[in-house]
């Protein structure tokens, strides 16, 4: 019965992301949530999709803090979430798409193999954004896209950076990569830790430096990581 509730709830989510739909969140406790996750995941494979990473959620103490959890949450990315540097995102099948600034890693042999600043779009499945911490982990963290810039050596310094990330040209938020469990670094050993195995080529977005910005048509989000660069989107019209 719990195996018919978890994926009967996992094709609800499904069908909230392909309708843009939302559904009522809030009070859900979801026994085995990550099983939801995957499950749901595994619809988004079976259209075709492919796994090419993970993402991080939670990795702000304050945000920690503010959801009762002491741990980061995980959760995946497939190539259908890929956006070109300076590409479109299409808003047409989002509900209500944020941005955030991270920080990504690429995969070689199970370490870092080079590092970029990156976009994520977030958007998620339940009414209002309100969900609870079982809710948010099924619904795949919110996960909705992401742009990666250049990839660039690890410098010896991830730790520290600056982030500013920037809305039609305008500052919206400022941060520091510290705000990533302290140092980004720490995201990755989280990655590793809670995915099991991270295989060659894949994205490690290690979680946001800021606070996310709702993004509506046209505008263009930007995001700039001192010493590492930048990377941007623009919403469709």
């Amino acid at each position: 019965m719990l195996g018919h509730v978890m994926t009967s709830l996992a094709v609800l989510l499904d069908n909230a992301l392909t309708t843009a739909t939302e559904l009522p969140g809030g009070g859900r406790d979801i026994p085995d949530p990550y099983a939801v996750q995957r499950e749901l995941v595994d619809l988004r494979l079976a259209r075709g999709e492919t796994v090419v990473g993970v993402k991080l959620g939670l990795t702000s103490k304050a945000k920690m803090r503010q959801m009762g959890v002491d741990s980061v949450i995980w959760g995946w990315l497939t190539d259908a979430m890929a956006i070109e540097d300076g590409g479109v995102l299409d808003l047409g099948p989002r509900i209500h798409p944020k941005v955030e600034p991270e920080v990504a890693f690429l995969v070689r042999g199970g370490a870092i193999a080079a590092v970029a600043p990156a976009l994520e779009v977030i958007d998620s499945r339940w009414l209002d954004f309100k969900f609870t911490l079982d809710e948010v982990i099924a619904d795949n963290t919110s996960a909705a896209g992401f742009v990666v810039g250049a990839w660039q050596p690890l410098p010896g310094n991830v730790d520290s950076l600056g982030v500013q990330l920037i809305l039609d040209g305008e500052v919206a938020e400022t941060g520091s990569t510290a705000a990533i469990l302290g140092d980004p670094r720490e995201a990755f050993a989280e990655a590793l830790r809670l995915a099991g195995t991270l295989e060659d080529d894949w994205i490690v977005l290690a979680g946001a430096a800021t606070a996310a910005v709702r993004v509506g048509p046209g505008q263009t989000v930007r995001v700039e990581v001192e010493g590492l660069g930048n990377a941007s989107l623009k919403a469709s019209s």
